[in-house]
């Protein structure tokens, strides 16, 4: 493993709290030191103290704010009151940080703490969750928040800000059942906080090894309620924890039960238009298969375009792994992006045949679940690369380690 690590600085850990500053923006973050009590002398003998903080409208103060990592801008706001009140405001400034998705991968199964990964200036921060999730629950994000269901009773949701205290807890979808399988999505708009949460639950016939119930509810956080706009019978194939929403479609992935269908097509993808709150054609009718034969797939928004990370499976053997892919959806047709070299396939040690993968923007994450080991992959320059180490030990052989990506944004807030 180390091999593969060689050349990569060695990691930080940072609190939550104290946010240390970073080596490339040390000059911007000294200004959190200083406060307000900078001198300008003027020309008379007996000088003259003003305070910068003073003079600097918020307009100015903003723009300085905006050149700085997300780190350094949330250290500020613990400066004073109205740098306090300047970083959290809802101006236009924070949504224009260029900042890369973020990272985040639990510590242990049971505590909600972990370490988020900042890929520009390849730092690993200690972070607290907000609220109490678990490591196991299903989760989604967007624009800056996040979404977790338990993954037991299904009946209990979360939705909040990584990087800021408070969090919303949501009803979970109306029926009461427990379904066998679900797969939670969720969207965000940029420039208000209204976002939506779907849940797709999947629930074997009693009584009925070949058919399936399939169903589509949708949260409003406008309205604040739950609609069920898709009841469907699925005959041999099932749903499962997949789904992404993507320019107002929902896709989900569905998986062969095993008694109706090929080896090649184990899996197979289905969409619906949210903008329809009615459900007219059948869904399995108008399915996609997968570009290949694949041991999991996992479903990404990236810019508005729906990519797909998946384990290939090996033509004899289709539930063992062989390699990692990378597909893009164009008009109903996979085309494929990249395949993982086999020097860093071979860097993870043990690969299982399923894994843990996120993405956002231009940034894919994929993270086995038997390793702490973080591998990025950018879309835009078609480049490999491991993160920096994580912090993240493994305690006993059977420890499990998953995580998921997010936008790192103050202002979001649910």
């Amino acid at each position: 493993m180390a091999t593969f690590m060689d050349g990569e600085t060695s990691w930080e850990s940072h609190s939550y709290t104290s946010w240390e500053s970073h080596a490339v923006s040390q000059q911007a973050c000294e200004a959190a030191d200083y406060q307000t009590g900078l001198e300008i002398h003027g020309r008379n003998d007996g000088g003259l103290r003003i305070s910068l903080e003073a003079i600097l409208p918020d307009d100015i103060l903003e723009k300085i704010f905006s050149f700085m990592p997300i780190a350094c801008v949330v250290r500020l706001a613990s400066v004073c009151s109205r740098w306090y009140r300047v970083v959290h405001s809802r101006s236009s400034w924070t949504t224009a940080l260029p900042q890369k998705p973020w990272y985040f991968m639990f510590t242990t199964s049971d505590c909600v703490g972990g370490h988020a990964y900042d890929p520009s200036v390849r730092k690993w921060y200690n972070i607290t969750l907000p609220c109490d999730v678990k490591s196991n629950w299903i989760s989604s994000s967007s624009c800056g928040l996040v979404c977790f269901m338990e993954n037991d009773k299904r009946n209990e949701i979360h939705v909040f800000n990584p990087l800021v205290k408070g969090w919303k807890s949501l009803q979970g979808p109306p029926g009461g059942d427990n379904p066998d399988y679900s797969a939670l999505a969720m969207f965000a708009n940029r420039k208000s906080s209204v976002y939506t949460v779907t849940v797709a639950k999947s629930k074997q016939v009693p009584g009925d090894f070949l058919q399936w119930e399939f169903s589509i509810h949708i949260y409003e956080s406008e309205s604040c309620c739950w609609i069920t706009p898709v009841r469907e019978v699925f005959m041999g194939w099932r749903g499962g924890d997949e789904s992404v929403v993507c320019n107002g479609v929902l896709y989900c992935l569905i998986y062969a039960t095993g008694i109706v269908g090929t080896a090649d097509f184990r899996h197979g993808l289905i969409m619906y238009d949210l903008s329809v709150r009615s459900h007219g054609s059948s869904l399995k009718r108008n399915s996609i298969p997968v570009p290949c034969s694949l041991t999991c797939g996992r479903l990404m928004n990236l810019k508005d375009r729906l990519v797909m990370v998946g384990g290939i499976g090996k033509p004899d053997r289709p539930d063992i792994i062989k390699g990692i892919g990378i597909w893009e959806l164009c008009k109903k047709e996979w085309r494929e992006i990249a395949r993982m070299p086999h020097r860093f396939f071979q860097g993870f040690g043990e690969f299982d045949d399923v894994f843990a993968s996120s993405g956002m923007e231009d940034l894919v994450y994929i993270q086995s679940y038997g390793s702490p080991t973080l591998l990025v992959f950018d879309m835009s320059q078609k480049q490999w690369r491991w993160s920096v180490r994580c912090p993240v030990p493994k305690r006993f052989p059977l420890q499990l380690f998953t995580g998921f990506c997010f936008e790192p944004r103050i202002e979001a807030s649910c």
